[in-house]
């Protein structure tokens, strides 16, 4: 055999080539097995397989914090640099008490792809720190985001990898990071602004950016509801999660004509069977930083949540929520992920063994990350988009993904999952096609 010829090792040898466990909850593992399937239907290159079930860089950093009381605490970070074929590392970072590894690896493989997919020239990228933000005074939460920022300051930066708000994180958050990083004596310059998107107006952050990811939902569905005869007018809807996505979802919809008759949060669940005014449920919540104790919608269990009969199911809080057990509840037509990877691999599988059609995150929740390009767009250019300027541009890139993933199902005849992950898979198999692998 000559140098320049390469063998194809057999097709779903991937995960034993790379050492992967197997353990089948394992939140990772069904990220890339999910790459895989959409990777086999395509016939996708073995050495772009191997490529992206992988990330480039994980970075582990452990950093102390001087807290009110006095005393050091010693808190634990990540920063996962998936992929960069297509352009800089992009993607959120998170403050939760639950941060480990094998998320933040599988949510900067999903940024990989809703990059891919949308056609937006980033790659993913995700971060997070274990830590309660509830637990923090501002001052203790301003010191662990600067001592974040300086702790993974040297890998990060406005062409490189492009942080932004994720779950626990907003946009004073990235104010206090992109001040550390301006501050630095190597990043002193005003193009550095660009280290992070979602940031206040004020300070270099784009109009549209907070609403982004609920808007992208609402477009997506507005685009792919009417084709399975589902209107949008007087359409039943229940959400999971009322923070910032499904907060700005919820009204968008509302808007937009449907009913939002369910929700449930961390505090509880509510139901309304005529419907819940999602504007006055917005600004309960941000009063009390929950849905409980709202007085116009009665009280339901978990249980009863899940069973309310709705025509869209919209999960918008945190990964691997829904198992089987849930999922045998359901009593939907549509599930839009709002959330990345809502569902543990059985709680997947029974959705699908029970028809319901899944709207997949990597599409449904792409909004976030397109709005973040068009604010990095913004600084990078000097110049200020209107409103109405980001929600045309979002509306046109969330409407060209819908339509590139049906066009996929319709000729690879699979579900909206599998066809959204080879739609991407496709434009980065393109990519690497024409880059070659170094060296």
């Amino acid at each position: 055999m000559s140098a320049t010829m390469t063998t194809e090792l057999p097709r779903g040898s991937v995960t034993d080539e790379l050492g992967f466990p197997s353990d089948p909850d394992n939140l990772y593992l069904q990220t890339v097995n999910t790459m895989l399937e959409a990777a086999e239907a395509i016939n996708l290159k073995h050495r772009t397989r191997i490529i992206l079930a992988q990330p480039k860089n994980e970075i582990m950093v452990h950093f102390p914090v001087l807290m009110d009381d006095g005393h050091h605490k010693l808190f634990k970070g990540y920063r996962i640099q998936h992929n960069n074929a297509l352009g800089p590392y992009k993607g959120g970072f998170r403050y939760h008490e639950d941060v480990h590894l094998d998320d933040v690896k599988s949510l900067a493989f999903l940024m990989t792809m809703k990059c891919a997919l949308v056609r937006i020239p980033f790659g993913g990228g995700k971060g997070g720190v274990k830590v309660n933000p509830r637990e923090l005074s501002p001052g203790e939460l301003q010191r662990v985001t600067r001592r974040y920022c300086s702790a993974i300051m040297d890998q990060i930066g406005p062409d490189v990898d492009i942080p932004a708000p994720d779950v626990g994180t907003n946009a004073q958050i990235m104010a206090w990071f992109a001040d550390t990083y301006m501050m630095s004596s190597k990043h002193q310059h005003h193009d550095a602004l660009r280290v992070v998107t979602g940031k206040p107006v004020e300070f270099g952050g784009s109009a549209g950016r907070e609403k982004a990811t609920g808007q992208g939902v609402a477009d997506v569905l507005a685009e792919m509801l009417p084709g399975i005869g589902i209107p949008l007018e007087g359409m039943k809807v229940s959400l999971l999660g009322f923070g910032n996505v499904n907060g700005w979802g919820g009204r968008i919809l509302q808007d937009m004509g449907a009913k939002i008759i369910a929700v449930g949060d961390h505090t509880g669940f509510l139901r309304n069977d005529n419907g819940i005014d999602c504007h006055k449920l917005f600004d309960h919540n941000m009063k009390t930083g929950g849905i409980k104790g709202y007085a116009e919608a009665d009280v339901i269990s978990e249980e009863d949540f899940y069973r309310t009969k709705v025509d869209v199911f919209i999960p918008g809080a945190l990964e691997q929520m829904i198992k089987a057990k849930q999922a045998d509840w359901l009593d939907c037509k549509v599930m839009a992920e709002a959330a990345n990877a809502p569902c543990d691999p059985s709680g997947d599988r029974r959705c699908q063994e029970r028809g319901i059609e899944v709207i997949p995150a990597i599409l449904a929740n792409a909004g976030g990350v397109t709005v973040s390009y068009f604010e990095w767009v913004q600084n990078k250019n000097a110049v200020t988009w209107s409103a109405e300027q980001v929600d045309r541009e979002l509306n046109r890139h969330m409407v060209v993904a819908a339509q590139r993933t049906l066009n996929t199902r319709a000729r690879l005849n699979c579900s909206l999952r599998t066809a959204a992950f080879a739609t991407a898979l496709e434009h980065i198999g393109s990519v690497y096609k024409v880059r070659g692998i170094f060296p």
